[in-house]
């Protein structure tokens, strides 16, 4: 590829991509996949109709500018980038890039912070913007991988830890997929379900629980326990349960796959009890209540929850849900509706 000069972009360009909600979460990690490879590690993603919109435009010449809801403004010269920064993912892409003389605009629907996906999401759609701006790339599957490639290894490289590409590739194609993580790279996309085969939202909720989560902390213990031996075996479970509740979401089996959803949560809590805040204890255990399953997002410890089963028993968990979070300083429902467009340039000619 042509490194092209900086101060290319001539015009805004503008891009959006979904956030998500998942199941066995964390085996799309290298160091789980390649060392389970035998077990088949697979990743189950839906992406939600929350989109975060990015838009990238010329700045003063040598400055790199993000402005994100949530974060305060920052602007910084192109040649000493804080990749430490809170927006530091976003300064690495522009380094990534070697952009100079733009501003980046970030404005996510979801929460901040939220565990569904959210500055993964935001890193792709600011690809696919320099991939257009810079080098013509144009909406595809093409544009979809690349974007969530160079998106994941900039953040493992900025981040200092090892990092996953579930939320990159959940951003980039949208709708209800089974991930199955290859060995040496070579993933592969199995859609569960397409938007012809109807509308899934009456089956799920979707709750922001008001505290944020750090999946940094809950994550490296999981890592960290699978390193040295102690939480080595339920992963091979996990991967069961992935394989099982896809098939169960394919056949439309709500209940079987609520069922499934909640044995994975409970090995989840034995390795990390505290990968559900106090809120999401009250959200699960309602929703178990009511035949459903539950499962925090992400890495879990603060953000979003999600629940799932038969039609009328979901319009009882939103109500319980309802009252909960009307007691619970910054909570709220999210929509549950699904997103089965992907990642896209939004620029119009």
């Amino acid at each position: 590829m042509i490194r092209l000069p900086r101060d290319t972009i001539v015009s805004p360009v503008e891009t959006s991509a979904p956030c998500r909600v998942d199941m066995g979460g964390t085996l799309d990690l290298a160091t789980f996949h390649l060392t389970l490879r035998h077990f088949h590690p697979a990743t189950f993603n839906m992406a939600l109709d929350l989109r975060t919109r990015v838009r990238v435009a010329p700045y003063k010449r040598g400055w790199v500018r993000v402005v994100s809801k949530g974060f305060d403004p920052a602007e910084f010269p192109a040649d000493a980038l804080p990749f430490t920064h809170p927006m530091g993912l976003m300064f690495g892409i522009a380094a990534f890039f070697n952009a100079s003389g733009v501003v980046i605009t970030i404005d996510s629907a979801s929460p901040p912070r939220s565990a569904l996906g959210g500055s993964s999401v935001a890193a792709v759609a600011l690809c696919a913007a320099f991939l257009s701006a810079l080098e013509g790339m144009e909406n595809g599957d093409a544009l979809k991988w690349r974007a969530a490639r160079i998106a994941q290894s900039v953040e493992s490289a900025v981040a200092g830890v090892v990092c996953g590409i579930q939320d990159q590739m959940a951003a980039a194609f949208g709708g209800a997929s089974l991930w199955r993580w290859g060995g040496e790279g070579d993933h592969q996309r199995i859609p569960v379900f397409h938007e012809e085969d109807g509308d899934p939202s009456p089956h799920m909720a979707v709750a922001y629980g008001g505290i944020p989560h750090d999946s940094v902390d809950v994550n490296g213990r999981w890592v960290r326990g699978f390193l040295d031996g102690s939480h080595r075996g339920e992963w091979p479970e996990i991967i069961r349960l992935t394989h099982a509740f896809a098939a169960a979401m394919e056949q439309r089996q709500w209940t079987l796959a609520g069922e499934i959803m909640n044995r994975e949560t409970q090995i989840r809590l034995s390795m990390t009890p505290d990968v559900l805040d106090e809120r999401g204890r009250q959200l699960t255990e309602a929703a178990v209540a009511l035949g459903c399953g539950a499962r925090f997002t992400g890495a879990g410890g603060g953000g979003c929850l999600w629940a799932l089963g038969e039609a009328a028993a979901m319009d009882e968990v939103r109500c319980a849900w309802g009252e909960i979070i009307a007691a619970s300083p910054g909570a709220r429902m999210l929509p549950a509706t699904v997103a089965w467009q992907g990642l896209t340039i939004d620029t119009p000619p």
